[in-house]
């Protein structure tokens, strides 16, 4: 059955929206964690974000953006009245968002490839939180630009140029640094958006 079915039956059937949970409860628990860093708080907040979209279904018009970005949208409410409530500054567990193999050829190597990825992951938690959120839903959660645009309350263009900005900025950033941790940070940045620096 597809989303519009199950959104129009969830309207006055708890079952259906059952199925909506199951379809879309790994995504949003995935895009939580990784905004909060903490299993414990993420699986409270997918909980509630998922009882708040229980409670509304009833007004969710279809506007022709995916059923996943209003899902995505009370999460970012959610998040940012947490974040204001906990006083803290986001800071944003991207170890798991680098699923990259270490050659295994010989430990220095593999000791020294894990050195530079922590310098470029260190770079990403430097960038604001809006920036940190594209990246986790563009190399995490893999939504197009139109899909994060909508989430983010943007426009395609403007996620592009904001992602495109982004990238100018960890550029600027591993710049800073000597000629050799330069090379390594764009091999690792390289890497990481697919982009050649």
């Amino acid at each position: 059955m597809d989303d519009s079915e199950l959104i129009a039956r969830a309207k006055t059937d708890k079952e259906a929206f059952g199925a909506l949970y199951e379809r879309y409860v790994d995504r949003i628990y995935s895009y939580v964690y990784y905004r909060i860093g903490n299993v414990q708080d993420a699986e409270d907040l997918t909980a509630r974000i998922f009882y708040r979209a229980m409670q509304h279904i009833g007004r969710y018009e279809d506007k022709g953006i995916p059923f996943s970005a209003w899902l995505y949208r009370i999460a970012r409410n959610l998040l940012a009245n947490w974040y204001r409530d906990q006083s803290r500054r986001h800071i944003i567990s991207l170890d798991d968002i680098m699923h990259w193999r270490l050659s295994e050829d010989t430990p220095e190597l593999s000791a020294q490839l894990t050195e530079d990825r922590n310098a470029l992951l260190e770079a990403v938690r430097h960038l604001p939180t809006e920036r940190q959120e594209l990246l986790i839903l563009k190399f995490v959660d893999r939504l197009s630009n139109a899909e994060i645009g909508a989430i983010m309350g943007r426009s395609e263009g403007a996620i592009k140029s904001l992602y495109h900005r982004t990238l100018l900025s960890l550029r600027d950033e591993m710049h800073g640094s000597t000629a050799g941790e330069q090379r390594k940070s764009r091999f690792w940045l390289s890497r990481f958006t697919g982009t050649q620096f």
